[in-house]
């Protein structure tokens, strides 16, 4: 139930993006990372050969504003906290000029997603 959660989240967040675009065109280049999608151990596999990591946020808006690089978005529902790999990952790509940002709806990630934009 919580992951079908934060699917929902995830495509609420999305659809926001899409009405969006004429205010921040720069939405088109966001998109989401399928670490979360359950799979075959065959599938698994061969994604993990292909460059799939565990503890990639979910979310990527790849446009530099202020001092930042980007901006990733892990949507996390309920109770449900970041897992050791999120946080080193996170970690790593905020050392390296990202903003890292733990949202627990969709609405929160819009509201940290207009800041980052409005900040440039």
């Amino acid at each position: 139930m919580k992951a079908q959660t934060e699917h929902y989240e995830q495509v609420a967040l999305f659809q926001w993006a899409a009405m969006s675009l004429q205010a921040y065109p720069e939405l088109d280049l966001m998109y989401a990372i399928p670490n979360a999608a359950r799979r075959s151990p065959r599938q698994g596999a061969w994604m993990k050969a292909e460059g799939m990591r565990a503890g990639v946020p979910d979310v990527h808006l790849p446009v530099a504003r202020g001092p930042y690089i980007g901006l990733w978005i892990e949507l996390k529902a309920g109770k449900n906290k970041p897992t050791p790999e999120q946080k080193t990952r996170m970690a790593v790509l905020s050392e390296a000029g990202h903003r890292c940002e733990v949202c627990y709806s969709w609405d929160a990630a819009r509201s940290v997603i207009e800041e980052y934009l409005n900040a440039g």
